[in-house]
């Protein structure tokens, strides 16, 4: 072969290959000019009119519905409406069979481990602690610079919020402990974990309040409060983590009845404080009659794997204010907008999406999102167990503390 021809035959080979998309990378939607094939052995999937993906494998089908698109102008922002795509299948190339019948196969993660962004995180320590029964009970053992294990046992009603110390681990002792009418405020420490409580919030303010802190975990919880009755803003959040949190893990959770679920940084002002922070690992969590926030984040990075989502009216994941969230081996099931990342702020989010489940749940994907590998291992379960495995190992009174 002539040389020239050898080198005509590099340069085309080389241009297609730059012209081809990475894995779970984006390939294509409206406005987009970058590659429209894939790798080899990865297919391009529509998830809506903005946004295609590299998906392994062949693409599978699916039944589609899709919507109009409209665009709404105002005086500070203009806000696009973007096509959302509704799927009864899986993203992933050849999808499994949801957890309401057929085999499901897959690994599934260890209940009582610690995974994710919080890992690392030893609170109080391994001692028996202190247990406590009241509310003044509870406020002294939360006084000092760190509070070792505090056991709280029973539900205790009308506590108000409690500044919680640094290295603390708070437990609740068997199925029913906790807080009713009470919050936990994590603000400007380090090193705690909350898990196997019971906590409704206060009418103003949220059931735990992560701010401005790093390594924390928060395991084992059950979150209500009255479920969508009133205004929205009649309560606060269940669990919040603003003003440059870092290095949270969420796991394991019951989030139930309650307007405002999660919100993962608090303005979308707070440019100065939030950006490069707000590591967050969300996995094994379910979301049931939550109207939105589950979770909502600005600035920050969210890993949200192997969590179950139902009946959620308005929206599930929400990556805003150029946010990065991965989302992976989920089940929405009746989720209006499962994932969105042109919602409710003036800059869109970015999100990677893969091996979920949307059983009559809409995707709206502006961006595709950068964040295809988080900088830890960890087991995710498939989306086809997670809502029986949520069902039956979230919560309180499963694990031994």
């Amino acid at each position: 072969m002539r040389p020239e021809l050898q080198i005509s035959l590099a340069l085309a080979f080389a241009t297609q290959a730059i012209a081809q998309a990475q894995p779970w990378g984006q390939c294509g939607g409206n406005g987009w000019t970058g590659p429209t094939s894939c790798v080899s052995g990865w297919c391009c999937q529509a998830s809506n009119e903005w946004y295609s993906q590299c998906i392994e494998g062949s693409c599978g089908g699916g039944s589609t519905t899709t919507t109009t698109t409209r665009t709404t102008t105002t005086s500070s922002r203009t806000t696009t409406l973007a096509t959302t795509t509704r799927t009864t299948t899986s993203s992933a190339a050849n999808p499994t069979t949801s957890s309401s019948g057929g085999t499901c196969s897959g690994s599934s993660a260890t209940v009582n481990q610690l995974q994710g962004y919080g890992t690392g995180t030893t609170g109080g320590g391994s001692g028996s602690g202190t247990t406590v029964t009241s509310c003044s009970a509870l406020e002294a053992a939360l006084s000092g610079t760190t509070g070792g294990v505090i056991r709280i046992s029973g539900l205790l009603n009308g506590c108000g919020t409690y500044r919680v110390p640094s290295d603390t681990t708070i437990v609740g002792v068997g199925s029913n402990s906790g807080m009713v009418g009470g919050g936990l405020y994590v603000r400007r420490v380090s090193n705690v974990i909350i898990r196997n409580l019971k906590l409704s919030p206060p009418a103003k303010g949220d059931a735990v309040n992560i701010d401005g802190s790093t390594r924390v975990w928060v395991d084992h919880c059950e979150f209500y409060s009255l479920g969508l009755v009133g205004g929205k803003d009649d309560f606060d959040g269940l669990l919040d983590v603003s003003h440059g949190s870092d290095f949270v893990t969420i796991s394991w959770n019951k989030f139930r009845d309650h307007w405002k679920g999660s919100l993962v940084g608090h303005s979308d002002n707070n440019a100065g404080e939030d950006t490069g922070k707000l590591h967050v690992t969300y996995h094994h969590n379910s979301f049931t009659n939550v109207n939105s926030r589950l979770p909502s984040v600005r600035f920050g990075t969210a890993h949200i794997f192997s969590n179950c989502y139902t009946n959620i009216p308005t929206s599930g994941i929400n990556s805003r204010m150029g946010a990065q969230v991965l989302v992976e081996q989920n089940h929405f099931r009746n989720t209006k907008l499962a994932i969105v990342t042109n919602l409710d702020s003036d800059y869109d989010g970015y999100a990677v999406h893969r091996n979920n489940i949307f059983d009559s749940s809409d995707i709206r994907i502006t961006q595709a999102g950068s964040l295809s590998s988080p900088p830890y291992s960890y087991t995710a379960s498939p989306a086809c167990r997670v809502c029986d495995l949520i069902t039956a190992s979230a919560g309180t009174g499963v694990i031994s503390v």
